[in-house]
């Protein structure tokens, strides 16, 4: 479907991938990956046709749709949520003023032996079936369904797209991209601004969804619940491994040490005739011999070991400083915008060394709750931190809070005190930035670069609380398990907000689930977390289910909605799988056209009149099925 032809990109005397080739097919479902900067992002932009390469060309079918998310795209003000979703309706509207058109100009046809007319019958059959395969008749529903599985409430649909933070402005983006129904997603980081709630519905959409997925992700659960197939530019190439993330790792680490076992094999295979060529070289005994070792020698096709990208973040935090068994106590704590209460009378104690995650969706208090531990929020009711506690604080827009014309050296330099300025950059080199990178301004830094210098702060001073706020985004894989097992290692209070569950897994042991202004402690790892809301969710179900059942409990009007979307759920099921046996015969019916088209063009069957008469029925058979 897209054919990547020899790409290779170049900016200057930098080459950031040479001669790259690889196919996105119909129904793909690809996880783009490799360290920050290995040009990733650069990839999709080519695709999408926002930048050119240096050499080679992207090829693909004209009437193919393009669906790209972008890290930062531009937003547009003067609209409200569900107005701005709409806008995602561009080509259903365009078609339905198509049909209209068409109809209207049936209506007033009476040549119907003509092949004009027989053409107009053909446009108005596409544009219907377009349309449906949009779900043009049903977009109210569509947008509603789509805007709550991405966390928003029915009050947030008539608000102003202006009044909502960057996260949130990025999910209504990502819902007008769904909306629009693409041959091809293009999706960079996705999951970034999303909660765990909404993850979970992003995944199921894109695992069932009929066109093809290529997306960059450092979230290794969503990878490996969405993807069956695992491109990775490393060193300036590709490799192509059809498998999931966590597969393909397996895969790679098999693959490179087969390469190395068949090299170190060769080489001494090399070293061995070498050795008899310079030894017997000019005895006139051994010439035969020698002439064939030295041909052999000529015939050999070296092999090539794939190089590996080795450069990773290498620190550990300071030790934490001795602090009080009660690390923090809430008491009665609230916490309001106006009107708006976020928290209500809250009652928690966090004692020392304790590892905990704070999850729950987006909005519900987990950050308010980490500005209230800092001091850079006020509150209502207690709130007191406990003897000798210091807490390091990583925001989740740390990388936007740092001063942009300040070096990457001046930026620790200017809040490094006393002996630790000595190590300035030593701990910059554990991240990553030495040499000449050290006087980068902070403006050119990628985002990734950017997190780490601020993940580089918090190694300034020794803090016995470290509080992280989506410490995750925008690092690569490996930088976010070296952060994990340098955070596993830290013998201080850890509280970290983070929306991905393989980070969070085995790191900690306590789950504050933020609902309904309040908090329910679990004590439990994230997946058994998980599990838990998994059953709640199906009791509720199970219940209703028994309300249905029941003539005595009166079912309420949000209970009969419920039943009447599952009833629907259940119908488009039926559909969907209707659907997938229509297009498998479909392929099938192609396939034999194709073959029967080549027969006839043959001349032992150009007089056969049963070979015809078949092609005319498999035709016949395909109108059919594509109508259906």
């Amino acid at each position: 479907m897209i054919s990547i032809n020899n790409v290779s990109v170049f900016f200057g005397s930098f080459e950031l991938f040479k001669d790259i080739s690889f196919m996105i097919n119909k129904r793909d479902r690809i996880g783009l990956v490799g360290k920050n900067g290995a040009g990733k992002t650069t990839l999709l932009k080519l695709i999408a046709g926002l930048e050119s390469p240096s050499e080679g060309a992207i090829s693909f079918p004209n009437d193919i749709t393009l669906g790209y998310l972008q890290q930062q795209p531009k937003y547009t003000d003067g609209r409200t949520v569900v107005e701005e979703a709409l806008t995602a309706f561009a080509e259903i509207n365009k078609l339905k003023l198509q049909i209209e058109f068409f109809n209207n100009e049936l209506a007033h046809r009476t040549d119907y032996e003509t092949e004009s007319y027989d053409k107009l019958l053909h446009q108005i059959t596409d544009a219907n079936d377009r349309f449906t395969v949009l779900g043009g008749s049903n977009t109210d529903a569509l947008v509603e369904q789509t805007l709550t599985g991405l966390g928003f409430e029915a009050k947030d649909f008539t608000r102003q797209t202006s009044e909502f933070s960057g996260g949130w402005r990025m999910r209504i983006e990502l819902a007008k991209l769904l909306l629009q129904r693409p041959d091809v997603f293009l999706l960079d980081e996705p999951t970034n601004h999303l909660d765990i709630e909404s993850i979970q519905w992003l995944e199921d959409f894109l695992k069932d969804y009929p066109g093809a997925v290529l997306l960059i992700s450092h979230d290794r659960a969503f990878l490996d619940h969405i993807t069956d197939r695992t491109v990775e530019i490393s060193v300036g190439k590709i490799y192509d491994y059809k498998a999931s993330y966590s597969n393909y790792v397996e895969l790679r680490k098999e693959r490179r040490e087969q390469q190395l076992a068949a090299y170190k094999n060769q080489q001494k295979l090399i070293d061995d005739t070498q050795d008899f060529i310079d030894r017997f070289r000019y005895k006139a005994t051994k010439a035969v011999q020698v002439q064939s070792r030295i041909k052999q020698l000529e015939k050999i096709d070296v092999i090539e070991v794939d190089e590996e990208d080795n450069s990773a973040l290498k620190f550990r935090f300071l030790p934490a400083p001795r602090a009080g068994t009660l690390v923090l106590e809430m008491k009665n704590l609230s916490k309001s915008y106006g009107k708006h209460e976020v928290l209500h009378g809250l009652d928690r104690v966090i004692e020392r060394g304790e590892k905990i995650a704070f999850v729950g969706k987006n909005g519900e208090g987990k950050s308010t709750l980490a500005k209230i531990i800092i001091g850079t929020l006020d509150y209502t009711g207690e709130f007191k931190l406990g003897h000798n506690v210091s807490v390091g604080y990583y925001a989740q827009n740390s990388d936007e809070l740092l001063d942009e014309n300040r070096t990457v050296l001046q930026t620790l330099d200017d809040v490094a005190v006393g002996d630790i300025r000595t190590k300035v950059r030593d701990i910059l080199g554990s991240f990553l930035f030495s040499g000449e990178t050290v006087e980068k301004k902070v403006k050119v830094l990628s985002g990734g670069e950017r997190s780490r210098l601020a993940l580089a702060k918090l190694l300034l001073q020794p803090y016995n609380v470290l509080l992280l706020d989506e410490p995750t985004n925008h690092l690569d894989m490996r930088s976010k398990d070296i952060l994990k097992q340098a955070l596993a290692q830290y013998d201080g209070t850890l509280i970290v907000i983070s929306h991905d569950r393989d980070f969070l897994d085995g790191l900690t042991d306590k789950i504050f689930e933020f609902r309904n202004k309040n908090i329910r402690e679990h004590l439990c790892s994230i997946y058994e977390f998980l599990k838990k809301r998994k059953a709640e969710e199906n009791k509720k179900l199970k219940d209703i289910k028994e309300a249905e059942n029941s003539e005595k409990p009166e079912i309420s009007d949000n209970k009969i909605d419920y039943l009447q979307r599952k009833a629907f759920d259940k119908e488009i099921r039926k559909v969907k799988n209707k659907l997938t046996q229509v297009e498998t015969e479909i392929e099938k019916i192609d396939a034999e056209i194709e073959a029967t088209s080549v027969k006839m063009s043959t001349p032992e069957f150009a007089a056969d009149v049963a070979i015809f008469k078949h092609f005319d029925k498999l035709k016949k058979r395909q109108e059919e099925l594509m109508y259906e």
